[in-house]
């Protein structure tokens, strides 16, 4: 059993990303803190999935974690306030989490062990299975463990067989999914893969309840560089009328659904001819171009909301998605437009962002 201090106090934020972004979330929770008027250094190695921010305020990073908002990060798929990470000797590793925990003060009603989203991560899962009873029992017993904890959660996020990190997480400020990950099932009908990135979004940004209202029946869109019709097919799935606007070819059985109007025109400088309900747009173009087609729909009020990609250049991804949504903000501030804005760098998207925008009448 590892020796450890009489009260190990969090000093650490943990959050998780996909494998090769982590400059970009470091780049980002190191803005958004300082923002905050906190200090400290961030730490990671690349492709590992996750970035470490250690605090060097006396300030615990539990206060940091309840300023920090979760659902405002964009790369980030989860936000812990953490412990030091652990070494853990092969022969007893129960010993110095539970330890740990007893030693933090820390009580919760739930455990979920985590690995990075990696081929070594998914290696450990036979690890983390043969340790879930015993360590729950050893928690319970030491009454960390328990019910009616106000829904704190402990995470336990392993990077190797020997090595671990404690996090806690919180209602409301904290991703509600395994590894932050939503795993969609590829619907065989649809045209093309990218349709699982609309989907996401729809999950992520409209609360499930507000389908109906919202993603109604009987709805009109407008899904711009449709072809060959991922996204539209999530539009006509939900009963809605779409104006496909696309140079290339569109699915035939999409088009068969007489729900589809497909023009084969120019994205950028195509009008609809009445307000939309919908504004989708998966275009492959510079965000800058993207942001600034999309500023016009939103000023001119073509449509009530929308969802669309922002494609990453190679380096500095963050300043750009920030350069883009600040401009954004900004010009619909001048027009006097309200609107909701989000973003997120979801499971399903790749070298892109997702931004929604609902309008505010």
């Amino acid at each position: 059993m590892s020796r450890l201090a009489k009260h190990v106090v969090p000093n650490q934020m943990l959050f998780y990303c996909r494998p090769g972004f982590e400059p970009d979330v470091a780049s980002e929770v190191t803005h958004e803190i300082g923002q905050l008027g906190w200090h400290g250094r961030v730490e990671y190695s690349p492709q590992e999935g996750f970035v470490r921010f250690v605090v060097d305020d006396e300030r615990p990073a539990n206060e940091l974690h309840r300023e920090l908002r979760f659902d405002r990060l964009i790369f980030a798929r989860q936000s812990l306030v953490a412990l030091p990470p652990l070494s853990l000797a092969r022969d007893d590793r129960l010993s110095s989490i539970v330890e740990q925990v007893v030693s933090s003060g820390w009580s919760f009603d739930s455990i979920w062990q985590e690995t990075p989203d990696t081929n070594d991560g998914k290696a450990l899962a036979g690890l983390i299975k043969a340790l879930t009873r015993p360590l729950e029992s050893g928690l319970r017993k030491r009454g960390a463990l328990r019910r009616k904890a106000a829904g704190r959660r402990l995470h336990l996020y392993w990077t190797d067989g020997d090595r671990v990190q404690l996090g806690m997480s919180f209602p409301g400020n904290r991703s509600e999914l395994p590894g932050g990950i939503r795993r969609l099932r590829f619907p065989q009908a649809a045209p093309s893969r990218s349709t699982l990135k609309l989907e996401e979004a729809w999950h992520e940004f409209v609360p499930r309840e507000e389908w109906d209202v919202r993603l109604g029946e009987g709805m009109q869109a407008a899904d711009l560089g449709a072809a060959p019709g991922g996204w539209t097919w999530q539009l006509v799935s939900r009963g809605m009328h779409v104006f496909a606007i696309d140079n290339g070819p569109m699915n035939g059985d999409l088009m068969a659904t007489g729900m589809v109007e497909h023009l084969r025109e120019d994205g950028f400088v195509w009008e609809p001819p009445y307000r939309l309900d919908w504004l989708v747009c998966d275009i492959v173009d510079k965000p800058a171009r993207v942001t600034a087609m999309v500023q016009r729909w939103l000023v001119r009020r073509w449509c009530r909301e929308a969802v669309f990609n922002l494609k990453l250049p190679m380096k500095r991804r963050w300043e750009e998605v920030a350069r883009c949504l600040a401009l954004l903000e900004e010009v619909l501030q001048d027009a006097g437009v309200r609107a909701e804005l989000r973003c997120r760098h979801l499971y399903h998207d790749r070298e892109e962002v997702t931004v929604h925008v609902r309008l505010r009448d």
